[in-house]
């Protein structure tokens, strides 16, 4: 069994000494010996003790040089929640700065952000919360996690996945909307090993095999890069290294292109002393190496938000291969390593004057300001996301005011930006004085000015151009403003009909107490709502009749599409039959899987007769179920113009998602596919199937059944 072990409290101690000698050493001892005491008896999955992890999560922040009270709250930060702990008893022993800190920890822990319930909002506004309030929090929260994935092999399988698609969601886009770049990539590499392990591997094994038949690239592109700045009498360093799988995988997803074709796999960074040597810098390597058009940025004298400064140039470097190049001073690097952490740094023994380290306040503030604008929990929740995720272009007004934007934003975002009423009059956009299409995506530098018409209204076509959630917001608004009486009245008729489906009224008092429920305004802003479809009226029944809520006809919920299972099991269907809601199944139990549901039919089900005691009675819930469940069709269509483009309208037109397309054989006149789709049901497949077989392109379809894909 692989184990870590237990950083010795010297150890620890040693680390923060590295970058800050004044340390208060004692209460690092005190904390560590407290912390072990309280954990005492407590194990994690792995088999180690568990204080293993606080003192691993404090280990995490010493590289990121922060003070003694961020890293003795690492050490204590699963006091309260997991042991007899108090807050009164850290504030007593360690004083009110960590006890605070520790609590938002906790609450922090406490939040389920991942969940898909409504709360889910309300959570992220609370995330924020605690982080306007000490930013340090969210530091610990992010290392906990950070070392939580990296021991993720010792849950289950779905805990895995969980943590992974929430790590993936969350806090990897939120540790890079902090300028913590590294954390970032380990956060999606590490969610990537999990929910995508087949992608991953291709990767590495396809990256194995570019470095065997071009050898080792980086070491002669940085002694290259090393020549040139030698030439020029510049003293910098210069690094290089291969970019993260899950960086390529999303390079080549984003691009639509395949490893062989992708170009910038290697990333290189040079480092120097002052911010004239940079441009210094990009004038040798612009003069050695050919720039690729349109890949240029200067984030020096744009910085972004979180005090990211760097120039970032792309060039064809040997063999013509193109490698991205980031040039910055050693002061820039910290704060491009750190993001707001760097706030806090130490060395020797003082905080760090970074110039170039951003106030957390005030990081905090451009994330949240415009939030509350949306009005209501979800369009507060679009907004932190879109925020998260968001790479910024900076554009200019015909005065010369710096607007920041999220990248792919449009003259549309940009007029939001500057105030609603310009967004909701806007007509047309001129961008460096050219009359442009509102889609049009704008690009770092450009100038925008916006044309305006007095009784302008918002079009309801601009909510998919846009990219800013403050634009969303104030669009839905304005559209919901202007459709109200006829969304209300089109609600009242369809609240009508689903309360008298359970045999209920929907008067005015009973939409009052699902407006109460829901946290909307009054019983009118629940009809505009079902009305313009943002609502639907088993949500509504739902809130307040939640034991009737089934008789509405709402999808079975995935996660229990099953009966028959015990509390503890989860369920997966097989890959090699995988069956559909309606058609009789079995379940196999497999160690560390939990149950695989197979058909009964399932050839694979012959090898597994004579272990009766891993078979279990199983049955789908009744309802209607939702359409996740894939299912693999064998397609034989004619070589025609457009034929490919007729079928894959009559699937969506039955409501079934392609979720994948291969092409297994290519003659000149038929053309034979694997066609994966997403199903509801037995009945859905028989009625896609029906479709098929009329369509006179299709000589032939059927469904694939593949014992050569595991359970």
């Amino acid at each position: 069994m692989e184990r870590t072990g237990l950083i010795d409290v010297e150890e620890l101690v040693e680390l923060v000494r590295n970058y800050n000698p004044r340390t208060n050493a004692d209460l690092i001892r005190k904390a560590y010996a407290y912390g072990r005491q309280m954990h005492q008896g407590q194990i994690r999955k792995s088999g180690e003790e568990y204080f293993t992890h606080p003192v691993a999560v404090a280990a995490i922040l010493t590289e990121q040089r922060l003070d003694d009270a961020t890293i003795i709250t690492a050490l204590l930060h699963d006091t309260i929640e997991d042991t007899k702990s108090t807050y009164s008893e850290v504030e007593r022993l360690f004083g009110e700065e960590i006890a605070e800190l520790v609590d938002g920890v906790t609450k922090l822990t406490n939040l389920q952000l991942s969940s898909t319930e409504t709360q889910q909002s309300e959570n992220f506004r609370k995330l924020f919360m605690a982080m306007s309030k000490d930013l340090r929090v969210i530091l610990v929260k992010l290392a906990d996690r950070l070392h939580n994935m990296r021991t993720l092999k010792w849950q289950q399988p779905e805990k895995q996945v969980k943590k992974a698609r929430e790590t993936m969601d969350i806090y990897a886009p939120l540790a890079g909307r902090m300028g913590m770049q590294w954390m970032r990539e380990e956060l999606e590499d590490l969610s990537f090993k999990v929910l995508n392990p087949e992608a991953r591997a291709s990767i590495i094994r396809r990256f194995i095999t570019l470095q065997r038949e071009t050898g080792e690239v980086i070491p002669k592109i940085t002694a290259d890069i090393r020549t040139e700045l030698d030439k020029a009498g510049i003293e910098a360093d210069v690094y290089g290294r291969a970019k993260k799988p899950y960086s390529i995988w999303r390079k080549m997803q984003e691009k639509q292109l395949a490893f062989s074709r992708l170009s910038d796999i290697y990333g290189f960074r040079i480092i120097c002393r002052t911010e004239a040597d940079c441009y210094r810098i990009l004038g040798v390597i612009h003069q050695r190496w050919r720039a690729v058009p349109g890949r240029f940025k200067d984030y020096i004298s744009q910085p972004k938000s979180n005090g990211y400064r760097s120039i970032h140039t792309t060039v064809s470097g040997r063999d013509g291969k193109r490698v991205e190049v980031q040039i910055r001073t050693r002061q820039m690097h910290e704060v491009a390593e750190a993001g707001v952490a760097a706030h806090w740094s130490y060395r020797e023994g003082v905080r760090v004057q970074n110039p170039f380290a951003v106030d957390p306040a005030r990081w905090v503030t451009t994330v949240t300001e415009r939030f509350d604008e949306g009005g209501d929990h979800d369009e507060f929740l679009e907004n932190v996301k879109l925020e998260m995720y968001s790479d910024q272009v900076f554009c200019f007004t015909p005065k010369g005011e710096v607007v920041q934007l999220p990248k792919g934003a449009t003259p549309i975002d940009f007029a939001y930006a500057i105030h609603t009423r310009i967004g909701d009059a806007c007509v047309g956009a001129k961008v460096d004085g050219i009359r442009v299409p509102l889609w049009t995506r704008l690009k770092n530098g450009q100038s925008v000015d916006i044309i305006t018409a007095a009784g302008q209204r918002p079009q309801a076509t601009w909510i998919d151009i846009v990219v800013t959630g403050r634009a969303k917001a104030a669009i839905r608004r304005s559209l919901r403003e202007e459709n109200r009486e006829r969304f209300i009245k089109l609600g009242h008729e369809l609240a009508r009909v689903a309360f008298e489906h359970v045999g209920k009224k929907a008067t005015d008092k009973a939409l009052r107490t699902a407006a109460k429920v829901l946290g909307l305004t009054d019983e009118t802003e629940v009809l505009a709502r079902i009305g313009s479809a943002e609502l639907s009226a088993s949500e509504v029944i739902r809130a307040i009749y939640p034991d009737l809520a089934a008789q509405v006809g709402e999808e079975v919920a995935t996660d229990r599409a099953v009966a028959g299972l015990a509390a503890d099991q989860s369920f997966r269907r097989a890959n090699c039959c995988q069956p559909l809601p309606g058609e009789r199944i079995v379940g196999i139990t497999y160690r560390g899987q939990g149950v695989v549901v197979h058909a009964i039919d399932c050839p694979a089900l012959a090898e597994l007769e004579d272990q009766p005691q891993r078979w279990v009675d199983l049955h789908w819930h009744t309802g209607r179920h939702a359409p996740v469940n894939n299912v693999t069709l064998d397609l034989t269509i004619a070589n025609g113009s457009g034929v490919l483009g007729r079928v894959c309208t009559i699937i969506g037109e039955q409501k079934a998602n392609i979720a994948d397309l291969t092409f297994a054989d290519r003659k000149p006149d038929f053309y034979r596919l694997l066609v994966e789709v997403e199903l509801r049901d037995i009945e859905h497949l028989h009625n896609l199937l029906k479709v098929l077989e009329a369509e006179s392109d299709v000589a032939q379809v059927e469904r694939v059944r593949d014992l050569s894909r595991k359970p």
